[in-house]
């Protein structure tokens, strides 16, 4: 088995220390809830086919997969904004290009843990990444010290997290053993991955690229994980790509710029970033290049299998911050926590940084 898959993920480093705190998270799958909001109004008129729906214990790929057989039309045709968790409860958009504007009685489209909310038409597809933002609402229970969670909470509301993608992306269930020590279970995306990290074929579009993006996403992580844990990730340095808040685009910081751009680093404007791995050359100059380059340097193979696969380098900011964030105690040991984050950004990024959670294996 490759070394990729044996990590353990609490070895990626915290922002501050790691959590004492223990809680109870997933005992129902209401306790995790997503709602995707959209940031636009579909025209009403179009061939794509709009779909909000609700969705309880079901994943993004399989409910597509479900739409397309339903409407007839190949899988390429349904699409949506992001994927979410099947272990929750979660409010998202699909959509389906319907050539010729043709029409479905949805009332005959039945399936166990779906309700449609919505259905409306757009002119133009709905692509990966159009939301405006998630907002989420964690419900967490058995929480072994209260006050200690809400301090955590508040650091993480000032100085936000390292952003990483969450075990979902991997396929991955973190919990507590017997001995109160906490464990990590691999799941299938990196064991899918490992397919074709060594030559496999999937045939199965959604799955490929579920595995791909598990792969790409464990190498970013490496190399967040690398700067967090050095304390590196504090300041801006000559060489580093910095990315403008909520934008893609980014550039490579100067010597002669770093006062203003660590300026701007600390009120949010400007974020640091690490590499997606793909073909093309690291933009990252200087010490900083050369830290990157170490990771394609340990990883050789995984590094050429993402070339191979057709990906581009590519930039991500190196840390999140959640807005809009509220707790509500809801009696001594549960708390409601609420906030949005980003597109592409994951919730248990935010809670692994607050509490150590023993939260229900469920079954497929």
């Amino acid at each position: 088995m490759s070394d990729f898959l044996t990590y353990p993920d609490v070895n990626f480093a915290y922002a501050s220390s790691p959590p004492m705190v223990t809680a109870a998270f997933k005992r129902e799958l209401s306790d995790f809830k997503v709602t995707e909001i959209l940031g636009f109004e579909p025209t009403g008129d179009g061939e794509h086919i709009f779909i909000r729906l609700e969705k309880t214990g079901l994943n993004t790929a399989y409910i597509a997969e479900q739409l397309a057989s339903f409407v007839q039309l190949p899988l390429r045709n349904v699409t949506y904004a992001g994927r979410k968790d099947k272990f929750s409860q979660s409010t998202q958009w699909f959509g389906i290009h319907s050539p010729g504007k043709k029409t479905f009685n949805w009332d005959d489209f039945q399936l166990e843990g779906v309700q449609i909310i919505e259905i409306t038409r757009h002119d133009k597809k709905l692509r990966t990444g159009v939301l405006k933002h998630n907002h989420f609402a964690i419900t967490l229970r058995a929480v072994s010290d209260m006050d200690e969670l809400l301090a955590r909470i508040h650091r993480i509301e000032q100085c936000g997290v390292p952003n990483y993608y969450g075990q979902q992306r991997f396929g991955e269930v973190r919990f507590l053993d017997e001995q109160g020590q906490q464990q990590t279970k691999v799941g299938g995306n990196l064991l899918l991955a490992e397919q074709l990290f060594t030559g496999g074929k999937i045939k199965n579009r959604n799955k490929r690229s579920v595995a791909i993006s598990a792969l790409r996403s464990w190498i970013f992580n490496v190399a967040v994980a690398q700067r967090v844990s050095s304390g590196s990730d504090k300041s801006i340095e000559s060489g580093d790509a910095v990315m403008l808040s909520g934008t893609n685009s980014f550039f490579v910081a100067q010597e002669a710029d770093l006062p203003d751009l660590q300026r701007r680093f600390v009120e949010r404007d400007l974020d640091l970033t690490a590499p997606l791995w793909g073909a093309g050359k690291l933009v990252t100059q200087g010490e900083q290049g050369a830290h990157e380059q170490h990771i394609a340097q340990r990883y050789p193979d995984i590094c050429a299998a993402l070339v191979d696969l057709g990906l581009k380098q590519e930039r991500r900011a190196m840390h999140l911050y959640p807005q809009e964030l509220t707790t509500q105690v809801l009696d001594s040991d549960t708390l409601l926590l609420q906030f949005a984050l980003p597109v592409g950004c994951f919730a248990t990024s935010i809670l692994r940084e607050c509490c150590v959670t023993h939260q229900q294996d469920f079954q497929a």
